[in-house]
């Protein structure tokens, strides 16, 4: 991570910008709020709840979080506690650098492998959400697809930390 405020959040020179995880995690915020905004407003001109809105509000959460989550490995722009590995030398601070990219990888590729079961084990037994009666699996199947998308942005981090030799 750049210690310049300008540059933090950034994409590498040369790197392309990660226009579609910003695409995605923006319209899902903006689904978001437009299911908030109208359950609102129905409850409050008809005193009606529309309460199977939250479903989907909860999995764009998700949705919104993963995605956010790829987008900020892709720009090297997580959050992170740098005090001590900046006191390091560049070789030592890469290879801090590599052990936390690859330690966040092993997270999400548990999350990969356990969000793979519980969605197959969601179609296997056809089980159903309690506000829409639509298939759990609908929502539980993009875990691991979201995490297969974070471990490829944090295989390109690290590949890009070590073609570029140090704070890439």
């Amino acid at each position: 991570m750049s210690c310049d405020p300008a540059t933090e959040g950034q994409p590498p020179q040369g790197g392309r910008p990660i226009r579609i995880d910003e695409m995605l995690a923006a319209l899902a915020m903006a689904l978001i709020c437009v299911i908030s905004l109208a359950n609102v407003v129905v409850r409050y001109l008809t005193d009606v709840s529309f309460a199977f809105t939250e479903e989907f509000s909860v999995f764009l959460l998700v949705f919104m979080t993963l995605t956010g989550s790829a987008v900020a490995f892709a720009t090297d722009g997580h959050i992170r506690i740098v005090f001590f590995r900046d006191l390091l030398p560049r070789r030592l601070r890469r290879l801090a650098d590599a052990a936390a990219l690859l330690l966040a990888g092993l997270l999400f590729a548990m999350v990969l492998y356990y969000g793979a079961l519980f969605a197959w084990d969601e179609w296997e037994y056809e089980e159903t959400s309690p506000g829409l009666g639509l298939p759990n699996w609908i929502y539980t199947v993009w875990l691991p697809v979201l995490s297969g998308w974070i471990l490829a942005r944090i295989g390109g981090r690290l590949f890009r930390l070590f073609r570029h030799g140090g704070d890439a």
